[in-house]
């Protein structure tokens, strides 16, 4: 679950830009595009060793 804690002098572009953020972060979007379809088992197979091969250093600048 993303939430976000809004200060008094933040702007709501700002927080919407954060929200965002964290649930692009989260995989939030993507689960649900997952489960939007019923995934054989081949892609199934296709997508886990897609993510086994990404490397785990490549998260970008923070």
């Amino acid at each position: 679950m993303a939430d976000i804690r809004i200060s008094g002098n933040e702007s709501f572009e700002a927080a919407l830009r954060r929200f965002n953020k964290k649930v692009q972060q989260a995989g939030i979007l993507a689960e649900a595009r997952r489960r939007e379809a019923f995934e054989n088992a081949a892609e199934k197979k296709k997508r886990k060793d897609a993510k086994r091969k990404k490397p785990m250093g490549s998260r970008g600048a923070e």
